[in-house]
């Protein structure tokens, strides 16, 4: 019965997403790949929100409900039936009376099973398509065949662009820049390693009295390079996340001064890589939103490039949707950790895998602990760190592993501001 109503909530709202579209006519700037889209859209909406009436997916509003509740800017109802009724009549009524729509739609489209994106793309022709990264083993492959059924599920959204649209891509994927070349769209590539319309280039960590508060690189186009700063948060996708912005922006006549204006004042969203004050004199890395194999290297190469640090501790919780890759992918990583990490603290059973890898790597097993959820992580290591220790925490959303930052950062007050999943439905979940 749940499933037959969510079926028919999905067709109605759909509808009216698609006759609001039809109505409003916006253009749309739709943004896929395996990792980083949710930072590309918020960087993206940054550029834009001065100077244009533009919409973005709320959060990670990517699915067959997430986007028609994007484009009609109604909120999620979680399971409340009487909330979902109350949005099925306010997207009648958008629908019917748009008023001031905006000129702009930024949505996030993803995929967790096969069809996915065909749903989407039936409704759906965007004008600007944002690829960010096509890796080997991608999150959501759990469903699908293999990681080429996942690539070919999300160049769906390349194949329905506009023949006038333009795709903006990231230059140093392999795989994207296969997708690319059966294109016939005007494309533009963005970069970190190799050169692009739109090439990052000498990115850093910036630090005050000694703790990194932020990071920075050079953005090149054409013959013109400006300083990018990103705020309260580490990476070098930071790098890649402005890059993208800068290109869809230049679809638009904005150049990279105004993008740099734009974004000089912006932090990227909870839970990516974001700067938590810790207690205990500690600097927390707060990476909780997500976790896939892809991202995790990333955020363990950003951990071991620190300086001023007493000790790295790495709290890793498990990385889902992996499917038959889970157990490899999970010993993968593992054999990076010692690398680059001094501790290891690892967050439920598939986790255990990190562990596996890091003792193969050389790890000792005395600076590896296991703890089944994050919470009671959080509560034991509370005791374990000490002053000048870096922790950068990390797992798949189901983790929870942001209960392991509240646990630990030096003003749980703020938690609700500085923190992912802090709504009140997220709060009601195990």
């Amino acid at each position: 019965m749940k499933e037959i109503f969510k079926k028919i909530i999905i067709a109605i709202l759909t509808l009216e997403a698609k006759i609001l579209l039809k109505r409003t006519r916006p253009q749309i700037i739709a943004v896929t790949g395996s990792v980083g889209k949710t930072s590309i859209k918020d960087a993206i909406f940054e550029v834009f929100k001065g100077t244009t009436h533009v919409r973005k997916s709320e959060k990670s509003f990517n699915s067959e409900i997430g986007v028609p509740l994007s484009v009609l800017g109604l909120p999620n109802a979680w399971s409340n039936p009487f909330l979902w009724i109350k949005n099925i009549f306010d997207g009648a009524l958008i629908a019917l009376h748009p008023h001031e729509y905006p000129k702009l739609l930024i949505l996030e489209m993803g995929v967790d099973r096969p069809g996915d994106m065909d749903k989407l793309t039936s409704w759906i022709r965007p004008d600007v398509v944002v690829l960010t990264r096509l890796p080997d083993v991608p999150v959501h492959v759990e469903f699908f065949e293999s990681p080429e059924a996942v690539i070919k599920e999300k160049k769906k959204l390349v194949d329905a662009l506009k023949p006038d649209g333009v795709l903006v891509y990231n230059q140093d994927d392999e795989k994207v820049m296969e997708v690319v070349q059966t294109a016939f769209q005007r494309s533009i590539g963005y970069s970190r390693y190799s050169l692009s319309p739109f090439t990052a280039s000498a990115d850093k960590i910036v630090y005050e009295d000694g703790r990194a508060v932020g990071f920075e690189f050079l953005l090149t186009h054409l013959d013109r390079a400006v300083l990018m700063r990103v705020n309260g948060s580490l990476g070098v996708q930071h790098a890649y996340n402005y890059a993208a912005a800068s290109a869809v922006a230049s679809v638009f006549s904005i150049d990279i001064d105004a993008v740099a204006e734009a974004l000089r004042s912006y932090v990227p969203p909870a839970g990516r890589m974001r700067i938590v004050r810790g207690i205990k004199d500690t600097l927390i890395i707060d990476d909780t939103y997500n976790s896939s194999p892809t991202a995790s290297e990333r955020s363990l190469a950003t951990l071991g490039e620190l300086k001023g640090v007493k000790r790295r501790i790495a709290v890793l919780g498990d990385m889902m949707e992996l499917g038959q890759f889970s157990i490899r992918e999970h010993e993968r990583i593992g054999r990076l950790i010692p690398h680059s990490v001094d501790i290891l603290a690892t967050i439920g059973v598939r986790s255990r895998g990190f562990s596996k890898g890091a003792i193969e790597a050389g790890m000792d097993p005395k600076n590896i602990f296991e703890f089944d959820n994050a919470l009671q992580a959080g509560k034991d290591m509370q005791t374990f760190i000490q002053p000048g220790d870096v922790l950068l925490v990390k797992g798949s959303q189901s983790i929870r592993a942001e209960r392991f930052v509240e646990e630990l950062m030096a003003e749980p007050e703020r938690a609700e501001e500085l923190l992912v999943r802090q709504d009140p439905m997220w709060k009601t979940i195990a």
